[in-house]
């Protein structure tokens, strides 16, 4: 094997070159792996601006050239030759460059810019393979500086280059007759992140989700439902009055079945979030917030670790990996708590159905916008402190392309995470809805006499510091159950109250409760992870600062509403 080379990949904001880079460097393994006798060691590093190349050694810049910005992206080549003479130009996109009807003189460029180029397109694995080699063969080649683009540096004159870049694409690009300049994509991309129309249309996609959710939902969860009262009933009919039979009916199948009937609305929710995500809307919907999160001194890329803790919160604390600057990455870490699991899903679900039937996705899309809200409120204010305080950086969210998600990776997707979501209840649940049913049968072995139980004891002893909420001892223990998880919630619901909560709550304690849930105590993975990422300290921080703004908004919440008659 040879040396190890060093590629910077440069180009335009929303160019493409991070996917680019990755496909590369994944060939480039590929290689590697099976031996091949001329493979190269290349490291190719993402490089946002030519400045970034000063002082630098780079055996190759590798320009990303967006095929449909062309004029845009040849004007960066003359800075990024003051820096490193040794170029490539990918042309990228090309694909979209012919939907409109137009095409590009591949080697007419060469001849005229006078530096190698090639055609790519990460999205349909085309030209990925020529590139590699085109870069490889330029490794050792010697620099050329027989032609006019090398000169350019000593004109100093933008304009003068903004003029030999028009007559270099009025020599190559080939014009159809109808002169379309934007597909269909692009113009539905333009709408999708405009920063007037993006924001109430993305709004309106997360309330249509939550709203098939419910209604889509509805049916197979009460089949659930009515499925597992007619194991309660038929247990009850058949087998003897003992406390192993206690234990079966109203331990294991209420506590279990009342997380299980939601699997269905999981499933749902899970399919709309994959499709968001292989289609490339998540992405857009980071390149909105991009303004809002450089308002609060973050990068627009921390918002996509937020999406994914709407899936779990443990792999998005993960995602975070990816942000460079470590201030930027640990605050980001610290946000993420703030966003509605799937977890809390189930107790969001129970509660909407029950006080809520019209307003059921109205309610749910404010529990996440509030979460939302509250993770940047929280950055901004951190922003602030000597932990976190720093210059603000300037770079801009790249968007892959839209795409035609694939069946099969939607289904993988949403079998991951409901395979995880069954084995929380085969082991977290199922455990917790048996302590539960233990420490409300035990000392005085009878379901029935809750009021003496131990359960009532530990409830009896944290609800002082509840009451403010409008929670009793019932809730408070509700609360401590879903500290390793919060779908235990439900299932210690389903126990003490028989799976009927509307005699206990009002819509006031109800919505109370479930912006607590949102805010407290992250679960017990999420904070491990946490402490894994950052350190112990930002842990326990996090813990602490989560039931204090949880406890804060809840008692604001219930207070005036309490105030105005609600």
């Amino acid at each position: 094997m040879s040396e190890r080379h060093k590629i910077a990949v440069i180009g335009l904001p929303q160019s493409g070159k991070s996917s680019l880079s990755r496909a590369l460097q994944d060939l480039v393994e590929q290689r590697k792996a099976h031996n091949a006798p001329d493979a190269h060691d290349i490291e190719f590093v993402e490089v946002h601006d030519p400045d970034q190349l000063h002082g630098h050694t780079y055996d190759v810049v590798l320009q990303v050239v967006d095929s449909t910005r062309l004029e845009e992206s040849l004007m960066l080549t003359p800075h990024i030759i003051d820096e490193q003479e040794k170029i490539v130009l990918a042309i990228g996109r090309y694909d979209l460059l012919l939907k409109t009807d137009h095409s590009l003189n591949i080697s007419k460029l060469e001849q005229l810019i006078g530096v190698p180029a090639c055609r790519v397109s990460v999205r349909q694995n085309y030209g990925l393979s020529e590139c590699l080699d085109v870069v490889e063969n330029t490794i050792h080649k010697p620099v050329s500086t027989a032609h006019p683009i090398y000169h350019m540096r000593d004109l100093g004159d933008d304009a003068a280059y903004e003029a030999y870049v028009h007559g270099v694409l009025n020599q190559t690009l080939r014009h159809a007759k109808n002169d379309r300049h934007q597909t269909r994509l692009e113009r539905i991309d333009k709408i999708l992140t405009n920063r007037w129309i993006g924001f109430p249309i993305m709004i309106l996609i997360l309330y249509a989700v939550f709203e098939c959710t419910f209604t889509l939902g509805a049916y197979p969860q009460q089949w659930i439902a009515d499925g597992i009262d007619w194991l309660c009933g038929l247990a009850h009919g058949g087998l003897p009055d003992a406390w192993w039979t206690s234990l079966l009916i109203d331990g294991v199948l209420q506590g279990v079945g009342a997380v299980l009937a939601f699997l269905p609305n999981i499933i749902i929710l899970f399919f709309f979030i994959s499709l968001m995500e292989d289609s490339g809307y998540m992405s857009r919907e980071a390149y909105l917030m991009d303004n809002i999160m450089h308002g609060v001194g973050l990068h627009g890329r921390s918002f996509v670790p937020m999406l994914m803790g709407f899936g779990c919160n443990v792999p998005a604390i993960m995602a975070a990996r990816d942000i460079k600057d470590p201030k930027d990455r640990t605050l980001t870490m610290l946000m993420v708590p703030f966003m509605s699991c799937s977890a809390r899903l189930p107790v969001y679900m129970l509660f909407v159905d029950a006080f809520f039937p019209r307003h059921k996705a109205l309610v749910m899309l404010s529990l996440y916008m509030i979460g939302v809200g509250m993770g940047i409120l929280f950055a901004l204010i951190m922003k602030h402190t000597r932990w976190f305080r720093k210059p603000d950086d300037d770079s801009v969210n790249e968007l892959p392309d839209f795409r035609l998600p694939s069946w099969r990776k939607l289904g993988a997707h949403i079998w991951e995470r409901v395979a995880d979501y069954l084995q929380k209840i085969a082991t977290v649940i199922l455990w917790a809805s048996v302590i539960i049913w233990a420490l409300e049968y035990f000392p005085m072995q009878s379901v029935g006499d809750v009021e003496n139980s131990y359960l009532a004891m530990i409830g009896r002893a944290v609800a002082p510091a509840l009451a403010p909420l409008g929670f009793d001892w019932q809730m408070a223990v509700c609360l401590l159950t879903g500290l390793p998880a919060k779908e235990a919630i439900v299932s210690t619901l389903a126990i003490l109250y028989g799976g009927d909560i509307s005699g206990a709550f009002t819509p006031l304690t109800a919505y109370s409760f479930m912006l607590f849930v949102l805010l407290y105590f992250p679960c017990v993975a999420t904070v491990m992870t946490l402490r894994r990422e950052t350190s112990r300290g930002w842990a326990w921080y996090m813990v602490v600062q989560s039931l204090l703004l949880a406890w804060l908004l809840s008692f604001a919440v219930y207070q005036l509403g309490t105030l105005f008659g609600f």
